[in-house]
């Protein structure tokens, strides 16, 4: 029998691999946060995916540069085995090489030249001074040229400041920097919404500061949220170098220069005088345009212009790619996701929502999708003539030429304001949130203008009373831009304040899209669609604003209430063209009014709900419903393991355990996922998966421990006192804490186990890894 994966890389790669010169400072270890996994109502973060990169080495105290993964394989399995993963992987990790080995043979895959090698004897392995010459040939670029000097600049607070994709994201911009090629000084990073951009921005302005690139920068960005975000990040770094500009100080001498494009007078109403005179051509040697898919042109796209020769860097949270059909709904995303593929080039780095979903990183998404009935008819002008439908601004009855021949679904609270139907929609959310959890749950609502938000926060607190609850400040409340007398003023502060911090008030916002970008939420556990949306852009920004983790409210899921089918959008590609001008309304439109009528019965219906997964063909996120991915892990699970026999002893293994789970549909995310959303957290993965592929009753973990105790009643009795003592602490510990834990090297330590006698009594019976194999599958079998 074959040494396993780790005694392989200990035994046999290591050796090898240190005689050519990769000694362990040119090996770096990259582990994920890992599943968070619900047990008994608490949260427990499972062990992350760990990889092994190869660095090129660094002067002095310098940081080596990743460049390379490295895949360990058992002994007695073929090198070429999981090589394909491991190329999805390097992608990840932005590097150009994947070796994969048994400890005999190698293979290795080139990403420069697209080619993978024969099997070669481990001893073959190539040298860090060959692949350098590889790496410096496919990128383009000496290691020993100026300009890539940053690449071996270590994080300012060291390797745990940042994470994998991060790092990944910043060598990504180095190299392109560093190539010197056309278009070297425009970069595109596309990262999603929580995973970090301004983190990737700061560390990527220390790094070329200290390589001796950086002269002046400009971060700018288009919400007030986002400049306070990254000045507070900038100054950690940079200190008094790093400054905020106002309308009143350009800040001309900070190294680092924090705008909103307002503050540099660029917005709609700004005449660009300010900049021009505040800034000189070529002032800035880097510049940073955050959110870039809000769009920086325009008047806005002087601040580029102006700094042809600054190295210029756009973050945006929403891929894209260039499709040849035309369609007038996406006319805005079209004319932006042209603009910034069309000046920044392609992006160097993406990192989509799945992909940080699946690492751990952002927060797992549930999409409850409702109807109102009367979404799917048109409503007459005739009709609304008969019901003396009212102007909206004054109560005055309508006549014929007020109003259009027909009203559709995305009308509705635009130019048809429908009462009955606000309610109807605000009653069944609540419904929603008293199924999971209660009424006060931090939710952003998305609505179809400020009229109407500010009628569903009102609907909201008035549904709220007349549940003769107590008393709450501010259950609902608008949070748009006419909320603020004088735009970003204190009120505007407070209300993100509370809206983060208040557990006992501020619980919905409702909002158009102040809330879409730049304001960071990471309670947020709902988002609800009440406006009907088309822009592939627009959604992802909305869905956003739910993605981050929160530890402190113990929010690890979001929920998408889906009342308008916005989540249709999910997957969709980003159209990339140029477009024409948008027709501007006729004049027969703008004279028609907004309408108001009473009258009409509205009922919501359940459209069914859905988990995102990843599609394997486009690689995006995709919506599945519960039924649809239950029956397809069902089909998967029965594939694999034939009986129920098969599945209890493969269960055992952990490391054939984690192989299997990870093969199904969705991995063991979309298991967990599931299993949440069925309420069988109480069960073991191997309950819930007997139960779905098998058709086993589930039985929860403590029923499986009363069930061991009972049926091994004389097994107990036959081992000595203390021996079975230790034996039901160690069940007691599967029961709280799940399988796993009686795989914790530290298992014995724990103090309920020492004091019944841990090792030494099992020892008087057999040894502590064969007891713990033997408890395990006595607590499977019960």
């Amino acid at each position: 029998m074959g040494l396993n994966e780790a005694d392989t890389r200990a035994k046999l790669i290591d050796p090898k691999i240190h005689n050519v010169g990769w000694k362990e400072d040119l090996i770096r270890r990259e582990t994920t946060a890992g599943t968070i996994e619900i047990i008994n109502g608490r949260t427990k973060r499972k062990g992350g995916r760990t990889d092994y990169l190869l660095c090129l080495p660094a002067e002095n105290e310098e940081n080596p540069l990743s460049i390379a993964i490295l895949e360990a394989k058992k002994e007695d399995e073929h090198a070429t085995l999981g090589l394909e993963q491991a190329k999805e992987y390097a992608k990840r990790l932005n590097v150009p090489f994947v070796f994969s080995t048994n400890g005999h043979l190698f293979v290795a895959y080139d990403n420069f030249i697209g080619k993978i090698t024969e099997e070669l004897p481990l001893e073959n392995f190539p040298n860090p001074e060959k692949l350098k010459k590889i790496y410096e040939k496919g990128r383009g670029f000496s290691l020993e040229d100026e300009y890539s000097k940053s690449l071996f600049v270590p994080y300012q607070g060291g390797q745990s400041e940042r994470r994998y994709y991060q790092d990944a994201a910043i060598r990504a911009t180095l190299e392109k920097i560093a190539s010197h090629k056309k278009g070297w000084n425009r970069v595109l990073l596309s990262l999603a919404t929580g995973s970090g951009k301004t983190r990737i921005a700061v560390q990527l302005l220390h790094k070329l500061e200290k390589s001796g690139q950086l002269r002046k920068a400009l971060f700018v960005c288009d919400r007030n949220e986002l400049k306070r975000q990254g000045y507070g990040s900038m100054f950690s770094i940079f200190g008094d170098n790093a400054a905020m500009v106002s309308k009143i100080n350009p800040q001309k001498n900070a190294r680092i220069v924090v705008a909103t494009y307002q503050s540099l007078g660029l917005d709609e109403e700004g005449d660009q005088s300010f900049f021009l005179n505040n800034y000189r051509k070529n002032e800035f040697s880097h510049i940073i345009i955050d959110e870039c898919h809000r769009s920086a042109w325009n008047k806005w796209s002087v601040v580029l212009t102006n700094n042809p020769d600054a190295v210029q860097i756009g973050l945006t949270a929403t891929p894209r790619r260039i499709i040849g059909e035309k369609s007038k709904e996406k006319d805005r995303d079209e004319e932006i996701s042209a603009n910034n593929l069309r000046y920044f080039g392609a992006p160097v780095y993406e990192y989509p929502y799945i992909q940080g979903w699946e690492d751990g990183y952002l927060a797992a998404c549930e999409i409850v999708r409702r109807k109102a009935g009367i979404d799917e008819e048109y409503i007459t002008k005739d009709d609304l003539l008969v019901r003396e439908a009212t102007d909206a601004k004054t109560g005055m009855i309508l006549r014929d030429r007020d109003l259009k021949e027909v009203y559709g679904k995305e009308s509705y609270d635009k130019k048809l304001i429908l009462p009955e139907r606000r309610k109807a929609m605000c009653k069944d959310l609540l419904k929603q949130f008293e199924k999971t959890g209660g009424l006060k749950q931090k939710t952003i609502i998305f609505c179809a203008n400020d009229k109407h938000a500010e009628d569903v926060a009102n609907e909201l607190n008035n549904l709220y009373i007349d549940k003769k609850l107590p008393k709450c400040d501010k259950f609902a409340f608008k949070f748009t831009a006419k909320t603020f007398d004088e735009g970003y003023d204190e009120n505007h502060e407070i209300l993100l304040a509370n809206m983060r911090a208040m557990k006992n008030s501020h619980f919905i916002a409702t909002t158009v899209d102040l809330l879409t970008t730049g304001v960071d939420i990471p309670c947020i556990q709902n988002v609800v669609f009440f406006t009907y949306v088309v822009s592939p852009i627009s959604f992802y920004q909305m869905v956003g604003r739910g993605t981050r983790i929160d530890g402190a409210f113990d929010k690890y899921l979001f929920r998408v209430y889906d009342y308008t089918n916005a989540t249709r959008l999910f997957g969709k590609e980003f159209i990339s063209i140029a477009r024409d001008s948008p027709s501007k309304p006729s004049k027969t439109e703008e004279k028609q009014k907004i309408a108001k009528v009473y009258g009409y019965e509205v009922s919501i219906r359940d459209e069914g709900t859905f988990i995102l997964m990843k599609d394997e063909n486009t690689k995006k996120e995709k919506p599945v419903t519960i039924e649809e991915y239950r029956k397809k892990l069902a089909e998967e699970l029965v594939k694999k393991v034939e009986h129920i026999e098969l599945l209890r002893e493969m269960w055992i293994s952990p490391k054939e355990r984690t192989h299997f789970v990870e093969a199904l549909p969705g991995g063991e995310k979309g298991a967990l996922m599931l299993r949440k959303l069925l309420n069988l957290e109480d069960c073991d993965l191997f309950d819930f998966l007997a139960n779905v592929g098998f058709g086993f009753d589930p039985k929860t973990r403590e029923e499986r421990v009363f069930a061991f105790n009972y049926k091994n009643k004389e097994w107990l009795m036959s081992l000595p006192s203390d021996t079975s003592k230790v034996v039901e602490a160690l069940a007691k510990q599967f029961k709280e804490n799940g399988i796993e834990e009686l795989e914790n090297p530290h298992v014995f330590e724990i103090s309920e186990i020492r004091r019944a006698g841990g090792v030494k009594a099992l020892a008087k019976v057999m040894i502590a890894a064969k007891a713990l194999i033997e408890v395990k599958r006595r607590l499977l079998i019960a």
